[in-house]
C-alpha cells in the first residue's frame, strides 16, 4: 500500500482523512463505492468491501458460529442486559471471522463488519412470516432491546467501532411478503409517530451506524426515496448522521413496480438525492449516466461517499492492524464456552409457560419414570434455527436435551407420531400411547417450522410467500394431540414457532403448554431444564396471541385500530407480556408521586434527548434523565425461587385524543427467592408520558395517569390464565 496519502494517516482527524480520500477519487470510482459490493481502488490502496452481512441471532451465513434463539425468542426474555451480552458475543465472533477472512484475502459477501441487524419493525400482525425476526409488537420493548443489541455490537475502543449495526426496515413495513415490492402502506401521522417510528428514533439516539430502507412505499413515497422518512424525519428531526442502505433490490422497485420513476437512472438519482447512500443491488451502476443526464450532481454523490467512508474509517479498514484493537480477536472467540452458555441462558429465559395444572415440573426422584416424547419437532434441529442463522457444530434437539437430562433410571421413549403439515396416511398408527401403556407423561413437541413461515422465497411450504393465511395449528396436529389426551396420559405440549399460534382447543385439554420459539443451538437443553425443574420458566410473550384470525383487521391495513395489546379490544387467547412460572407471586404497594410538574417533565425531555449519529458506548434512554420513579413490591408466596419480569404500563386517563389502552413503559428482570419479597425500582421515561396528536406532534397534557405494574399487560385475561393481580397507582401531571 502506498503510505504517502494523508487518508492513510490514523493520527489525522476523521473528517480530514475522508476529504483527502474523496478528493483523490474519480467520479466513476465514487459512484462505484455506493454499491454494496464495492470494488477496490487499487491505485489508492483501497481494498474491495462487501457491505452485506447478517447477525440476527448470531453471525449468519458465514460458517461456524454460536446460534442464539431467534430474535422473537430473545424478545421474550424482556432482558436488555442479556441482549447487550448477546451483542458482545456476536461482535466477538464477527471480528474473529473478519480478521481471518482478511488475512485469507476473502472480502466477499458475509465477510465484512457491517451487519444488517436488528430488524425493529413492529410485529403488528401475526400472519407476517418475518415477524420472527423482530422484537414483537410493542414500540418500547422493541426500542430497548434493539438499543441493547446495538450497544453490544457497536462497542467503541480507541476510536474504533467493533462492528456496525443497522436499524431496519425503515419504515412501516410488516407484510404481506407477497406484496412487499409493490405495496403502499397508508398510515396516519399519529400511528406513524406513535407506533412505527419510536424504535427507529430510539436506535438513532443510541448511535446506530446505519438505517435500511424498506421495499414498500409509505404514504405514496418509496421508503428508500422518501422525502418524509429520509430527509424530514431521519436526518431532519432526529439528526441522523450515519449512512442509509437500501433493502436488496428496493431501488429497482422504484421503476419496476412502484412506477414512481421511468428508468434505472431516474431511480438511482432519486434515491441518492433523498439520502439513500448505499445500494444493495445494481441500480447504482446507472449513476454515471444519471450524472450525465443532469438528474443529480456530483455533490449529491460526494455526500453519500462521505457517509460510507466514515463508517469504513471507524471500522479500521484503512489502518494497520496494530492500531485497531479488535484486530487481535482470534478464532478462540468463535463459539467460546461462555457464548454457548449464554445461548443456553437466553433459551431458558425465552421459554414461555402458557398453562400448567401442576404436571410440570417433572421432578427427578428415586422412583423410575417413563416419558413418551413425540412430535415432528422433538428430534428436529431445523426447528432450533429460525432464519438468518449460522451453523453450530452441536445443535441440541429436545430429544437430545431430554435424554441427557433424565436420570438413568428414567425411560425416554420416542416416536415422531405427528408430522408438521400432513398426517400420515397409514391407517395403522402405533404412535399414540394406548391405555395399556403406563407413561408418567407424554411430551408432544409440535407447532410451526421455518419452512412454514419466513421471508419471501425461503419458507417453501408457505402458500403465502412466507406468511400464514391462518394462525391455527394444522387440524391433524390438534386431532392427534386430543387422541393422546383421551388415552389417559398427562399431556405436555411444547410449541415451536416464530409467531403466535392460535390453540384454544389445545389450551383446554392439555395439562401444560410451553412455547419455545426457535430456541437456538441450546434449545433442547433449555427445554429439558425447564421440564425437569432445574429452572423456573420466566419468558413473557412479546406479542399478543389472538384466538383466531377473526380477531384481526385485514392484513394489508396498516392502521393500528384493533391491533396489538395497545389498541385491541377483543379478548385474546394469551395477552402481551404473559408467562407463568413454577411459583406464585404477589404484587403490592405501588409507590409513585401524587403529582408531577409538567414543566419539569418537558424540561427533562429536552435535556435528556440522546445525541444522534455518532457511535455511542451507551447513550441515555430517550427522555432520561428526569422520568417518574415508581416502586413496587413483589413477593414470592410459593415454594420455588424464580426470575420474574416486572412490567410497568402507563395509561393516559385524561387524553384529549385516542391513546393506547396501556403502553409498556418500563421492565426489570429480578430474582425472587421462595418466601421472600423484593422492592423493585422502575422509572417511567418522559417520552412514555407524551401524547401523540393527530398531526404527529407530541405534547404532555395535564391530567391523570394510571400506573399498572404486574406480570403481564393490563386486563382480565392475564389474571384469568393465572397471572398475579397487578398493583396499580395513579399520579397527576399538573
Amino acid at each position: 500500500m502506498n503510505d504517502t496519502h494523508a487518508f492513510q494517516d490514523p493520527s489525522l482527524p476523521l473528517t480530514d482523512r475522508i476529504e483527502d480520500l474523496l478528493s483523490k477519487l474519480t467520479r466513476d470510482e465514487k459512484c462505484a463505492l455506493l454499491l454494496a459490493d464495492s470494488p477496490a481502488v487499487d491505485r489508492l490502496g483501497v481494498p474491495p468491501y462487501h457491505w452485506w452481512n447478517e447477525c440476527l441471532h448470531g453471525v449468519a451465513r458465514a460458517g461456524n458460529a454460536t446460534v442464539f434463539p431467534q430474535a422473537i425468542g430473545l424478545a421474550a426474555t424482556f432482558d436488555p442486559d442479556l441482549m447487550e451480552r448477546v451483542g458482545r458475543a456476536i461482535s466477538d465472533e464477527g471480528r474473529a471471522k473478519y480478521n481471518v477472512a482478511v488475512k485469507a484475502g476473502m472480502r466477499g459477501q458475509y465477510r465484512g463488519l457491517t451487519y444488517w441487524t436488528p430488524n425493529i419493525n413492529i410485529f403488528r400482525d401475526p400472519r407476517w412470516g418475518r415477524g420472527q425476526e423482530t422484537y414483537g409488537e410493542d414500540p418500547y420493548l422493541t426500542g430497548e432491546l434493539g438499543a441493547a443489541l446495538v450497544r453490544g455490537l457497536q462497542q467503541v475502543q480507541d476510536g474504533y467501532l467493533k462492528a456496525a449495526a443497522c436499524a431496519k426496515h425503515y419504515a412501516v413495513h410488516s407484510g404481506p411478503e407477497g406484496l412487499r415490492h409493490v405495496f403502499n402502506a397508508i398510515v396516519s401521522r399519529k400511528d406513524l409517530y406513535e407506533t412505527y417510528l419510536p424504535a427507529f428514533e430510539r436506535l438513532v439516539g443510541e448511535g446506530v451506524e446505519s438505517v435500511m430502507g424498506a421495499y414498500n412505499r409509505t404514504n405514496d413515497e418509496p421508503c428508500c426515496g422518501s422525502k418524509l422518512l429520509l430527509e424530514d424525519i431521519l436526518r431532519g428531526e432526529w439528526g441522523f448522521a450515519g449512512h442509509v442502505v437500501s433493502d436488496c433490490g428496493a431501488i429497482g422497485d422504484f421503476h419496476d413496480h412502484h412506477k414512481v420513476t421511468a428508468s434505472a437512472e431516474e431511480s438511482a438519482a432519486l434515491a441518492v438525492r433523498r439520502g439513500c447512500d448505499l445500494n444493495c443491488g445494481t441500480v447504482y451502476q446507472a449513476l454515471p449516466a444519471a450524472l450525465d443526464q443532469g438528474l443529480l450532481t456530483e455533490a449529491d454523490v460526494d455526500r453519500s461517499v462521505r457517509r460510507l467512508l466514515a463508517t469504513r474509517f471507524k471500522l479500521g479498514h484503512f489502518d494497520p492492524d496494530e492500531r485497531v484493537p479488535y484486530s487481535r480477536i482470534g478464532t478462540d472467540r468463535i463459539r467460546a464456552p461462555e457464548h454457548i452458555e449464554l445461548a443456553r441462558e437466553a433459551a431458558e429465559k425465552s421459554i414461555v409457560l402458557l398453562k400448567n395444572n401442576g404436571v410440570l415440573p417433572i421432578r427427578r426422584g428415586p422412583e423410575p419414570k417413563r416419558i413418551y416424547l413425540m412430535g415432528h419437532n422433538a428430534a428436529s434441529t431445523d426447528v432450533l434455527l429460525g432464519n438468518y442463522f449460522g451453523i453450530a457444530e452441536s445443535l441440541v434437539s429436545v430429544l437430545e436435551g431430554m435424554s441427557a437430562a433424565a436420570p438413568e433410571h428414567y425411560t425416554i421413549e420416542y416416536k415422531m407420531g405427528i408430522q408438521p403439515h400432513a398426517e400420515n396416511a397409514n391407517p395403522v398408527d402405533w404412535s399414540t400411547p394406548g391405555k395399556w401403556d403406563n407413561f408418567d407423561a407424554v411430551i408432544a413437541v409440535v407447532g410451526l417450522v421455518p419452512m412454514l413461515e419466513g421471508e419471501e422465497g425461503e419458507a417453501i411450504l408457505s402458500a403465502e410467500r412466507g406468511d400464514r393465511s391462518d394462525i391455527a395449528l394444522p387440524p391433524h396436529q390438534v386431532d392427534k394431540l386430543r387422541r393422546i389426551k383421551e388415552s389417559g396420559h398427562p399431556l405436555v405440549v411444547v410449541l415451536a414457532g416464530g409467531s403466535p399460534v392460535a390453540i384454544p382447543e389445545i389450551h383446554e385439554f392439555a395439562d401444560a403448554v410451553l412455547f419455545m420459539w426457535y430456541p437456538g443451538e441450546q434449545g433442547g437443553t433449555a427445554v429439558a431444564r425447564v421440564v425437569f425443574g432445574d429452572v423456573s420458566p420466566s419468558g413473557k410473550l412479546p406479542i399478543t396471541f389472538p384466538r383466531s384470525i377473526d380477531q384481526l383487521p385485514p392484513f394489508e391495513d396498516y392502521a393500528m385500530d384493533g391491533r396489538t395489546y395497545r389498541f385491541m379490544t377483543a379478548d385474546p387467547l394469551y395477552p402481551f407480556g404473559f408467562g407463568l412460572s413454577y411459583t406464585t407471586l404477589r404484587y403490592s404497594k405501588v409507590q409513585v408521586a401524587a403529582s408531577v410538574d409538567r414543566k419539569t417533565l418537558t424540561g427533562a425531555l429536552g435535556a435528556g434527548a440522546p445525541s444522534a449519529g455518532a457511535p455511542s458506548a451507551g447513550a441515555p434512554s430517550a427522555g432520561a434523565p428526569g422520568g417518574v420513579p415508581v416502586r413496587v413490591t413483589v413477593e414470592n408466596t410459593g415454594a420455588v425461587g424464580t426470575s420474574e419480569v416486572v412490567q410497568l404500563y402507563v395509561t393516559d386517563v385524561d387524553a384529549s385524543v385516542r391513546t393506547p389502552r396501556a403502553g409498556l413503559a418500563g421492565m426489570k428482570r429480578v430474582y425472587v427467592p421462595s418466601g421472600a419479597s423484593v422492592d423493585v425500582d422502575l422509572e417511567i421515561p418522559v417520552r412514555s408520558l407524551e401524547l401523540v396528536l393527530d398531526d404527529g406532534s407530541r405534547t404532555i397534557e395535564p391530567g391523570a395517569f394510571r400506573v399498572t405494574v404486574g406480570s403481564c399487560s393490563p386486563g382480565a385475561r392475564g389474571v384469568e390464565l393465572g397471572a398475579p393481580e397487578p398493583a396499580t397507582g395513579e399520579f397527576v401531571v399538573v
